[in-house]
C-alpha cells in the first residue's frame, strides 16, 4: 500500500467516527500501561489525531500527532531500554480477545511487509460495556497472555517492542467504545475536535500532557550517528583524557520552529568549556542536536557536568543534566 493510499484510508476512518456519540469517562478507568517513569524513562511522544482533514493536531490542539493516529504512543528511550525489557501491562480488567506474536522487532523497510498487521505483535483486551483497550508494537516472544484469558488492571501482558508498522519502541495503546476510536485524554470530546475537556478523562491517574522534552544526553569524542542515539550506545562516557575532542549530544522530541535548544559543558574546576544554543527551525518528531570542542591538551581528571535546555517562547520546556568523573590516571 503507498504512503498516499495509506493516508486516504486513515482519513476515512477517523471522518467515519465522527459518527459515534462522546463517550463517558465514568466508564471506563485506565491506569498506566507501562513499567517505566513518565519523562524519565520513557515519553508520550503522540496522541490520538483531533483534526478531520489531512492536518494533525492532539486534544490540546498542539502537534504531537499524525495524520489519522488512532492512539497514545508511549516511547521508550532507546532500543537498549527495549532490549533490556519493559513490561507492559493491563490498563484495565478485561479478557483476551485477541492475540498476535512473532512478528520481528526491525519496523518495516517496506509497509506492504506490515500490510493488514501495521499493529505488530500485540494484545486485544475486551471489557464491560463495550470497551476495548489495544496495545501494539510488543516485543517479539514476550506476550504472556492466551486467547479468551481473564486479566486484572495491571497483569503483565508482555514488553514493549519495536514490531510492525514502527520506527521507535514503544507501546501504542488504543481505546475504543463499541468500536469507535476514544481518546482516553478527553472521552467526552470527539476525536475530530481538539480543545475539549480534559478534566473528564478516562486515567484514574492522568499523564500530565508534556508538549515537547529532552529524551537523553551524553558525552562523546565526535559527533555521533543518529542510529548511534537512538540505538543508546552513543554515550561513550567516561572518555579517555587523550580524547581528541569533548563533545556533549542531546536528543528530543516534539520541537517547533523558534524553539531554542542549549548546551553546556562545565569542566572539574567549574569552568565553562563549552557554551552554546541553536535556534530549532522545523516541527520534528525526534531530532538530536551536537555541540562541543576540539581538545589540545589531556582531560583533567574530576567531574565534568553536560547540561541541555529547551525554550518555548521564553519559558524552559525541558532540561537535562549528567555527570562524568575522570579518574586519575585515565
Amino acid at each position: 500500500m503507498t504512503r498516499f493510499k495509506r493516508r486516504s484510508l486513515l482519513r476515512i476512518s477517523a471522518v467515519a467516527i465522527t459518527l459515534a456519540t462522546p463517550a463517558v469517562a465514568s466508564e471506563l478507568q485506565l491506569d498506566w500501561p507501562v513499567d517505566c517513569a513518565l519523562g524519565e524513562s520513557c515519553h508520550i511522544q503522540q496522541y490520538v489525531d483531533h483534526d478531520p482533514g489531512p492536518a494533525a493536531t492532539d486534544f490540546t490542539c498542539g502537534a504531537l500527532s499524525y495524520d489519522g493516529h488512532k492512539g497514545t504512543d508511549i516511547a521508550l528511550p532507546s532500543r537498549a531500554a527495549m532490549l533490556a525489557g519493559v513490561s507492559v501491562r493491563a490498563a484495565a480488567d478485561g479478557v483476551v480477545a485477541g492475540v498476535r506474536d512473532g512478528m520481528p522487532d526491525t519496523g518495516p523497510s517496506d509497509i506492504s511487509q506490515v500490510k493488514g498487521r501495521e499493529c505488530g505483535n500485540g494484545v486485544v483486551l475486551r471489557h464491560s460495556n463495550g470497551w476495548e483497550t489495544q496495545y501494539c508494537h510488543m516485543k517479539r516472544g514476550s506476550i504472556t497472555v492466551q486467547k479468551g484469558e481473564t486479566v486484572t488492571s495491571g497483569a503483565p501482558l508482555g514488553q514493549v517492542g519495536l514490531s510492525g508498522l514502527t520506527e521507535f519502541p514503544h507501546l501504542h495503546l488504543s481505546v475504543r467504545h463499541k468500536g469507535a476510536v476514544v481518546d482516553p485524554f478527553t472521552p467526552k470530546t470527539p476525536v475530530t475536535t481538539c480543545g475539549g475537556d480534559s478534566e473528564a478523562t478516562l486515567w484514574r491517574d492522568a499523564p500530565a500532557y508534556v508538549e515537547a522534552g529532552l529524551i537523553s544526553l551524553g558525552f562523546a569524542t565526535d559527533v555521533p550517528q543518529y542510529d548511534a542515539i537512538k540505538a543508546g550506545t552513543a554515550n561513550q562516557a567516561p572518555l579517555a583524557s587523550d580524547s581528541p575532542a569533548l563533545v556533549l549530544w542531546v536528543y528530543g522530541f516534539g520541537s517547533a520552529p523558534g524553539d531554542v535548544l542549549s548546551l553546556r559543558i562545565t569542566g572539574p574546576a567549574g569552568e565553562t568549556i563549552y557554551s552554546g544554543q541553536q535556534t530549532l527551525e522545523r516541527q520534528q518528531s525526534q531530532y538530536f542536536r551536537a555541540a562541543g570542542k576540539r581538545l589540545h591538551a589531556p582531560l583533567a581528571p574530576g567531574r565534568y557536568t553536560g547540561v541541555s535546555e529547551l525554550r518555548r517562547a521564553g519559558q524552559r520546556l525541558d532540561r537535562r543534566e549528567i555527570v562524568m568523573t575522570l579518574p586519575e590516571g585515565s
